[in-house]
């Protein structure tokens, strides 16, 4: 039995998921979260050997998830399953370790034949996405850059930021500067949807 792991914040996507691949004989649901950060407990606990996750969730991402279960060298398969389709998020997902990128509108078969193909050692990848990753361009951002602009796309401002990152405000503005420099955009909000458009966040 292949045992799956999945990860996804709707609660109705993650009952079908759940129901869909229980349908099939070789492959065996362990668990199911909500949040990326409960995901990664599950595996630490669970050992499971394909985690199936979103991209963008509560607590922790799907690709942050993906980078901590690559730090911990944790035996499970990262695959991700996602409505986008962004060549950012894609070369991301690949730095990260992850083994399987899928559109949420793929077939179900389609989903259990990746799953088998991963656990076998190789790589699931929608046609289209690969395409595409070779088509845009290249994320430019660091990872502090990153991480103070999807704050500052919340809606935090630069005092909240710099108290939940743990730098001064100064510096996070600095930051949230240079990204905006980077982008070529007018200001933060502009810069965080040129940014998460482009699957960099």
């Amino acid at each position: 039995m292949i045992r799956v792991l999945i990860a996804e914040d709707q609660a109705l996507v993650l009952g079908a998921l759940a129901a869909l691949l229980g349908l099939e004989d070789d492959l065996e649901v362990v668990g199911t979260v909500g949040n990326g950060k409960d995901a990664l407990a599950l595996c630490r606990e669970l050992r499971p050997d394909i985690v199936l996750t979103d991209v963008e969730m509560p607590q922790m991402t799907g690709l942050e998830l993906a980078a901590q279960l690559l730090d911990a060298r944790l035996p499970c398969k990262v695959m991700i399953l996602t409505t986008f389709a962004r060549s950012g998020y894609l070369r991301r997902a690949m730095a990260a370790g992850v083994r399987g990128y899928l559109l949420k509108d793929a077939p179900a078969e389609t989903l259990a034949a990746a799953i088998r193909q991963v656990h076998g050692g190789g790589r699931a990848i929608a046609p289209e996405l690969a395409v595409e990753s070779w088509s845009g361009g290249m994320d430019p951002l660091s990872e502090r850059e990153r991480h103070v602009l999807r704050l500052a796309g919340e809606g935090r401002t630069s005092a909240e930021i710099a108290r939940q990152v743990h730098l001064s405000e100064g510096t996070v503005r600095n930051y949230l500067s240079e990204a905006i420099s980077k982008l070529g955009a007018s200001n933060r909000i502009e810069a965080y949807r040129m940014a998460r458009d482009a699957g960099w966040l």
